[in-house]
């Protein structure tokens, strides 16, 4: 099994414990935790050579990433502070 780099964990590793608390509570924190996982997943299946995607598609879905973790350590940030 291959490693799938800049998975929530990783990139959050000090908030491993609110990340799984926070996608049990709010609907729309788990929605984003999804779409970005499953981001990250189609961006590493095109960067390892398995799924066939343009320069331009994949450059989307990376700034559609970066705005998916963007929101999410927003997120993180205002549950830490509550």
């Amino acid at each position: 099994m291959s490693h799938t780099p800049n998975e929530l964990a990783e990139l959050f590793p000090q908030d491993h414990a609110l990340l799984h608390q926070l996608k049990l509570e709010p609907a729309h924190f788990a929605q984003l935790a999804d779409r970005y996982h499953d981001l990250n997943r189609e961006i590493h299946r095109i960067e390892s050579d398995i799924e066939p995607a343009s320069d331009e598609h994949l450059e989307a879905l990376k700034k559609d990433r970066l705005h998916l973790s963007d929101q999410i350590a927003a997120l993180l940030a205002e549950a830490r502070g509550a």
